[in-house]
């Protein structure tokens, strides 16, 4: 199997409905797997948490992320990237990503030649989206 690349982001409690509004953005299948799922002494958490989650993306992408214990405040501290050769659904995954949330840069044409925007979700992650060349609309 070869190596990939993808991201997990830790939650505080907002894991599920994070997962739930990039699969309904991005599609794909999510997995969901709960705390009280997995019972282990040593784990912490609320057992309604997500332990685990899985977003398969019809592209091929995966993201994971999991609601963590440890007192996270949610989101990222690195950037999710998405990209593709699609310009329109880049920039329909760009507007809804960014609702509810701020935009870094808004989506526009970049300097070399491909379509880049950057935004903070609603729920604190960080994305960077890349990609297409001639957008449609």
């Amino acid at each position: 199997m070869p190596v990939k690349i993808t991201s997990y982001i830790g939650f505080s409690g907002d894991a599920e409905e994070a997962m739930t509004l990039y699969q309904s953005v991005l599609g794909g299948t999510l997995d969901l797997t709960r705390y009280k799922d997995m019972p282990m002494a040593e784990m912490e958490g609320d057992p309604e948490w997500v332990m685990h989650s899985q977003l398969e993306l019809p592209g091929g992408a995966t993201i994971m992320a999991a609601d963590t214990p440890e007192g996270s405040d949610g989101g990222s501290r690195i950037d999710v990237i998405l990209y593709g050769d699609d310009a329109d659904e880049l920039a329909g995954a760009f507007e809804g990503l960014s609702a509810g949330g701020s935009v870094t840069m808004p989506w526009a044409k970049a300097p070399w030649g491909s379509w880049f925007g950057q935004l903070t979700d609603r729920f604190g992650v960080s994305w960077m989206i890349e990609g297409g060349g001639e957008q449609q609309s």
